[in-house]
């Protein structure tokens, strides 16, 4: 299926590897001009430089920690008129709600929560302006299921969730839609940063705390970086403009619940 996304421009966050990354591969396969947003200078580059040799679609980098407002306005300076714009920042560290001090909520509601929306405060009036806009955020299946060591990342993102809520309402009559794509387990450095904190904690191997989680799993395995990065450049696609304020769940099948 041609989604109809030739020559849109695109502004990615934290793209450099991960699910980031493969939405951007996504969305440069589909002629999507790129620009990349990630704090690694070297890693970003590499990855632009992938991508390019891969699909022959221009990238430019931005180098920036996107949780902060110089960030934010270096990756908007960078590309200014994004028609697609991709939100996505690493998750908090978990823990317990009795030890996090009123910094550590700022810290995650800055980076899933207040970052997402001031990107999409930027750019929103110009794509309802120009006819055509498509915002992604990149959430978590905590936002359906929350995990408990992982509050931080519950509270802000579930933030963000009912934030879009209201706007993807008001935008969507300019062929502008917002929606947010919500992970489970996916095979990305931080599943296995994960896995190897809870390895070092029960005492088993690497491997045997990946292999229960993947037979925990409805599907019996971990998602591909490159299914989801699929199911976002559908959601930018011309063909999404009746999709909006709504949280998709890439998960295997893991939440239970009907609705």
């Amino acid at each position: 299926m041609d989604l109809g996304l030739k020559g849109r421009v695109a502004l990615v966050c934290a793209s450099s590897k991960g699910l980031g990354k493969a939405c951007a591969f996504s969305l440069a396969r589909e002629g999507v001009v790129l620009t990349l947003v990630a704090r690694g200078q070297a890693v970003l580059e590499a990855t632009a430089e992938e991508i390019r040799q891969a699909t022959g679609v221009a990238v430019t980098t931005v180098a920036c920690d996107i949780t902060t407002e110089a960030g934010r306005r270096a990756a908007l300076e960078g590309c200014p008129t994004p028609d697609i714009l991709i939100t996505n920042a690493g998750g908090p560290p978990p823990g317990s709600f009795r030890d996090w001090s009123r910094e550590d909520w700022i810290a995650a509601l800055d980076a899933n929560m207040l970052g997402p929306i001031a990107l999409i405060r930027a750019t929103v009036d110009g794509m309802q302006m120009r006819g055509f806009g498509r915002i992604v955020n990149i959430t978590s299946g905590a936002v359906k299921a929350p995990i408990d060591s992982l509050g931080l990342s519950n509270g802000a993102r579930s933030g963000l969730t009912g934030f879009v809520a209201g706007l993807a309402r008001k935008t969507i009559a300019h062929n502008v839609t917002i929606n947010n794509l919500l992970p489970g387990p996916f095979e990305t450095d931080r599943l296995l940063a994960t896995a190897a904190g809870a390895a070092k904690q029960t005492g088993q191997s690497l491997e045997e705390v990946l292999a229960r989680r993947r037979t925990a799993n409805p599907a019996g395995r971990f998602g591909k970086a490159s299914e989801f990065g699929d199911a976002c450049a559908y959601l930018c696609s011309a063909q999404a403009g009746y999709i909006t304020g709504q949280n998709w769940l890439l998960d295997g099948g893991a939440y239970p619940g009907t609705f």
